[in-house]
């Protein structure tokens, strides 16, 4: 765990920030100007097992920011939540948001609020492997529907001259919701492996847990709910996919029986697609996707029911069900994650990062082949993490997220985490 002095030293530092914002960006109030880092970040240094480093401000003033992604020309993109595309470029976050985005259901934009912390809106952004020369960006994102509860959806559209253009719907889920304002859970995580084939990730909706487990939205092969989606860049779907033959069964389903992964990365040197996923109260997880898999949600895993306590699961393991790698237990609300590979922090290489919303804290975890081996918390009592990114100088860049239940915001920072020493 971080010291106790480095978790009050960045609790204030990121309080002050937020405080500071107290509009939108490009609003009145709003601070959209050059990257200064405040004294309180140069003075900081949090010491870790392997690498001290401090805390260094990219840009303020963001609404609920859910994912970024550097381009080739180093411009830092950020979703935020209420629909918008930001970019950061040359220390300075633009203050016009990008143009031409598809149709997105948020709040505001006839969008159920949700009772919880995750609200409908843009949510994930990467670049297509070719993006140099294709300039081919794709969105997820909560799409407007016949309710005011939405699906996901994801489109890709060719990012020139600060806008998209030739935008066009790849997916669009089979994933309805429960029809309450309990119908979160989108999921929209994305990755290109090192084949082109693109990963999609996509929550239960938080169908209730109770009764017949088996019979839940995310043990049926015939919704997208609860699973991960595997597609050729144009939206095809791979003819070797796991259930393209299966009657009932949605072809584009790669795996299954998971409740709301919020985190997924590709292993640098085998290849191999990682996910965190969040449990209920307990039982976030960490795992190694393979094709045709069932996760085993709701049937298994180590959380209780949040109001009562009770338990959910039929138990935490049963045959023919992929046990987790990793378990946290309480949860500390996963979410974005990375396998580090830069140099500035050469001791972690190798490692996999990975963000906490409720847990409010970043987390270093060791891998022996498939094995987590060793734990070690960077940060501690930070905000709410929603996604983490390595970027092209070595630096780990971390966007928190503003906690606010039935509304948008507050507004927050990206930081990004420098070296400061060596052990």
């Amino acid at each position: 765990m971080a010291p106790a002095h480095a978790r009050l030293f960045l609790s204030s530092f990121l309080m002050a920030s937020a405080t500071a914002c107290a509009a939108p960006p490009g609003g009145p109030g709003s601070n959209v100007g050059a990257v200064v880092p405040t004294p309180d970040a140069i003075e900081g240094i949090v010491p870790t097992a392997y690498h001290d480093f401090q805390i260094v401000e990219v840009a303020r003033g963001l609404v609920n920011p859910f994912a970024m992604a550097f381009t080739p020309e180093g411009d830092l993109l950020v979703t935020e939540r209420p629909g918008r595309l930001r970019i950061v470029r040359n220390g300075v976050l633009l203050p016009d948001s990008v143009e031409g985005l598809p149709p997105i259901l948020a709040l505001g934009r006839g969008a159920m609020p949700m009772n919880g912390l995750e609200q409908a809106g843009l949510r994930d952004v990467v670049l297509h492997p070719d993006f140099q020369s294709n300039r081919l960006l794709y969105l997820s994102y909560v799409k407007p529907g016949p309710d005011s509860l939405g699906s996901l959806a994801v489109a890709r559209g060719r990012f020139e001259d600060d806008r998209l253009a030739d935008v066009e719907e790849i997916f669009h889920a089979a994933a309805d919701g429960n029809g309450t304002e309990r119908s979160s859970m989108w999921g929209g995580r994305m990755v290109f492996d090192a084949d082109g084939y693109l990963f999609i990730t996509l929550g239960d909706r938080q169908w209730p847990s109770a009764g017949d487990l088996e019979a839940h939205p995310a043990q049926d092969l015939s919704t997208h709910n609860g699973t991960t989606v595997r597609l050729h860049d144009d939206g095809r779907v791979p003819p070797d996919n796991p259930f393209v033959s299966r009657p009932r069964a949605l072809p584009e389903i790669w795996t299954y029986g998971h409740r709301n992964a919020q985190g997924m990365a590709v292993h640098p040197g085998t290849g191999a697609v990682w996910q965190n996923e969040h449990g209920p109260q307990g039982g976030d997880e960490v795992n190694l996707i393979r094709p045709g898999l069932n996760y085993g949600w709701p049937v298994i895993g180590y959380g209780v029911n949040y109001r009562t306590g009770a338990a959910i699961h039929a138990g935490t393991h049963a045959d023919g069900v992929e046990p987790p790698v990793h378990v946290w237990v309480p949860s500390i609300g996963v979410s974005g994650m990375l396998f580090y590979t830069g140099q500035a922090f050469p001791e972690w290489q190798g490692d996999m990062l990975v963000g906490g919303l409720s847990g409010r804290r970043l987390v270093r975890l060791r891998l022996d082949g498939d094995e987590v081996v060793r734990e070690e918390t960077l940060l501690q009592d930070v905000g709410r993490i929603r996604d983490i990114r390595q970027g092209p100088n070595g630096f780990i860049y971390v966007a928190l997220d503003g906690g606010a239940r039935w509304v948008d915001g507050p507004p927050t920072t990206i930081v990004r985490l420098e070296p400061a020493g060596r052990r």
